[in-house]
């Protein structure tokens, strides 16, 4: 198994980023629809905990993947029957797709972030620690903040779905190796 990306396919290292990214993605989502459906007391609490510490890892890893992408830049995009199927437009929308994705995984989490501090609340971090809330409590402002979060939330869900989508096109009808080499044990 390769650490580093390759001219063809992501390292070990890309991938798991990746991965790492999409497991908490939808942890954070599943827990933030549906966490109030959690039994009031320290369930509840858990689940909120948890949500707050994966919006968290999501920024963190963030910024590891953005390192990392700087220090081993991705593979060399291929040349596949999608794009030519698209057109002049093929690489410009995935490249948008990819820039949205990257907005949003940080739009959301700050705006939680914001969120729990309107609430008056301090920000956990992982249970070790926490950082006081810098507001006094702001019912409304913490409302609308909420209304954002959310919207952003599942903005970031159903992108993340079209991209997921557009790789299984991509596996399953183009036949070409886009989803491939961001599987383990890819070979090059």
């Amino acid at each position: 198994m390769q650490l580093l990306n390759s001219n063809r396919n992501y390292g070990a290292i890309a991938q798991t980023l990746h991965w790492l990214t999409v497991v908490l993605v939808i942890l954070a989502w599943v827990l933030g629809t549906f966490g109030d459906d959690l039994p009031k007391g320290e369930s509840r609490q858990t689940g909120l905990a948890v949500h707050v510490s994966a919006g968290i890892a999501i920024l963190v890893l963030l910024v590891a993947r953005l390192i990392w992408r700087t220090i081993n830049p991705p593979p060399v995009s291929e040349t596949t029957e999608f794009g030519v199927w698209l057109g002049k437009w093929g690489d410009p929308a995935a490249a948008i797709a990819h820039y949205t994705l990257y907005a949003l995984l940080v739009a959301v989490p700050v705006a939680g972030i914001v969120l729990q501090f309107a609430r008056g609340d301090a920000l956990p971090l992982f249970g070790l620690a926490a950082i006081p809330s810098p507001w006094l409590k702001d019912a409304n402002f913490a409302h609308n903040v909420k209304e954002v979060h959310e919207v952003l939330a599942h903005a970031l869900v159903v992108i993340a779905a079209f991209h997921a989508i557009a790789a299984l096109i991509h596996h399953w009808v183009f036949r070409d190796r886009t989803l491939i080499r961001m599987l383990p044990h890819s070979k090059d």
